[in-house]
């Protein structure tokens, strides 16, 4: 597994949000999901680019592109 069972939930909220949406999440959205704050859920997406698991544009809401194939994913629990 390339990444924890905290950061494997993010994907799978950005995976989940973006199929039933339409859209990826912004950062807000994954706040309110799992109650954090703002700079828990900014410091996760940075190191979730870092590792390679996502992909986005700085600056553009809502760029945020899954690196990886459904089946690396775990459900959200």
């Amino acid at each position: 597994m390339k990444y924890t069972s905290k950061q494997g939930q993010y994907l799978a909220f950005m995976y989940y949000f973006t199929k039933l949406n339409g859209m990826p999440p912004a950062e807000a959205d994954m706040m309110r999901y799992f109650k954090t704050s703002p700079a828990s859920i900014h410091n996760m997406v940075l190191k979730l680019e870092e590792n390679g698991l996502i992909q986005r544009t700085p600056k553009t809401p809502r760029s945020i592109k899954l690196l990886l194939s459904r089946s690396e994913i775990p459900d959200l629990d």
